[in-house]
């Protein structure tokens, strides 16, 4: 019984990790392609029009809902919700078998 618990915490961990290293991934990958992308920009027209941004602003707002995943900053649907939820109905399940 130990042993299974202890297994289930280091699976939850090892899976927070993974999800850490996708986050940083991505994060990274934004940084050098944005960048790449703002010296285009820079090289090519020289700051007139910096549409460079535009690509910025959409990755931006995938980067920003990443994160929230990542960081559980949804205060609405967070893993305590989804814990509670996976509870509830567990609990449900058990209920209607007794009654079987």
């Amino acid at each position: 019984m130990e042993t299974n618990r202890t297994e289930s915490k280091y699976q939850r961990a090892k899976e927070r990790v993974e999800e850490l290293k996708k986050f940083y991934g991505h994060l990274t990958s934004y940084i050098l392609v944005i960048g790449s992308l703002a010296i285009l920009n820079y090289w090519v027209d020289g700051w007139r029009y910096m549409w460079f941004l535009w690509a910025a602003f959409g990755w931006g707002i995938g980067i920003l809902a990443h994160a929230s995943r990542t960081f559980n900053l949804n205060p609405f649907f967070n893993k305590e919700w989804e814990q509670r939820k996976i509870k509830e109905y567990m609990e449900k399940q058990e209920e209607q078998e007794k009654w079987r």
